[in-house]
């Protein structure tokens, strides 16, 4: 049925005379304004019958949505959450998460479907043209808006009233240090965790490959080895915890092309080691570059120089990585002379 086949009196009365109108040209406006093109009815505006089912379609969309949201609350409450169903082409998926995301999804898909058609077939659909006009206050009002703040800024004496007014700055930037205790519920305090690994004087070097001590004979030139402390084995507990902090890069160097000074005093003969944690988010450094030195952390290509005290050479870290100073014990294997003496792996606010 379209607005032809409806008796004229039956059609809705147009809203204005906005529709259609067209401006002429002038020496202000050289261009015409072709206006709004006449409005065109709505199937529902002219058939109170069509209305009604359309008032039905959204009543029936809202009341799925009811209807989805009280399955929602039904599958959270009855569906154990360790049940798993198999759904083509997925494949076996959490019963519980399938449930909720089903209709809670359907329930807000609805509510959305109902508006929109609402929208689209009950609400006016006229058309409404609004001249421009300008937003800002004009200069008498401005003037006003003035004269007015700076009367009721002397009125509320903050000013004068020192005790007041600094009193009411306190408690507002106190009120935030309300939020900043919660964020103690994130975890425990670090501490001094950050800043300390098991390495310790007389601690030996274990080969991380083989579990066995090292001994000097064991590093050749040119290579690289991984080590952690003694004492530490993969059925600990806290295994994973200790090695992200405790690995070792073992590699030898030929004393003559150590750079650092301090590098060779705090290495045995050539021998250098260093944290093999990046400084930039922790990757574990494994590439080395025989001829130059250097080591290469695979997340970010973050570059050290092992013949240079671990200077950061090319890319994001922050800092050199962290030198152990090692030597040899009374049997013979090499040891740790201390814990390092700066912390491993990235930077952290409290770091000094």
């Amino acid at each position: 049925m379209s607005s032809q086949d409806i008796p004229e009196e039956n059609l809705p009365a147009e809203q204005g005379d906005a529709h259609g109108a067209v401006k002429v040209a002038d020496e202000e406006n050289p261009f015409a304004d072709p206006g709004l093109p006449p409005h065109e009815h709505r199937i529902q505006d002219i058939d109170e019958r069509a209305a009604k089912r359309s008032e039905r379609t959204v009543a029936l969309l809202f009341t799925v949505s009811m209807l989805s949201t009280i399955a929602f609350i039904a599958s959270y409450v009855a569906i154990p959450v360790d049940r798993s169903i198999y759904v083509w082409p997925i494949g076996h998926i959490s019963a519980l998460n399938f449930a909720l995301g089903v209709t809670l999804g359907l329930a807000l898909f609805c509510i959305g479907a109902g508006a929109v058609h609402w929208a689209r077939t009950l609400m006016s659909d006229v058309e409404v043209a609004d001249e421009r006009h300008p937003i800002e206050a004009s200069p008498e009002v401005r003037a006003k808006v003035h004269a007015d703040f700076r009367e009721g800024a002397a009125e509320s004496g903050i000013g004068r009233r020192k005790l007041v007014r600094n009193t009411m700055l306190g408690a507002m930037a106190m009120v935030p240090l309300a939020g900043v205790v919660l964020l103690r519920d994130l975890g425990p305090l670090p501490g001094t965790k950050l800043r300390h690994t098991t390495w310790a004087k007389g601690k030996k070097l274990v080969n991380m490959n083989t579990g066995e001590p090292l001994r000097p004979a064991d590093v050749a030139v040119g290579s690289l080895t991984f080590a952690m402390p003694d004492g530490l084995s993969e059925e600990d507990h806290d295994f994973q915890k200790n090695i992200a902090k405790d690995a070792l890069m073992i590699v030898r160097i030929q004393p003559d092309n150590i750079k650092s000074k301090k590098s060779l005093e705090w290495g045995h003969e050539g021998i250098l080691a260093y944290s093999k944690i990046c400084t930039h988010v922790g990757c574990p450094i494994s590439l080395y570059e025989q001829q130059t030195h250097h080591v290469l952390c695979p997340c970010h290509q973050s570059t050290f120089d092992l013949a240079d005290a671990g200077q950061v050479i090319f890319g994001p870290a922050g800092h050199a990585l962290p030198q152990l100073r090692i030597t040899v014990g009374e049997d013979g294997y090499l040891e740790a002379l201390s814990d390092f003496e700066e912390p491993v792996g990235p930077a952290f606010w409290e770091r000094g």
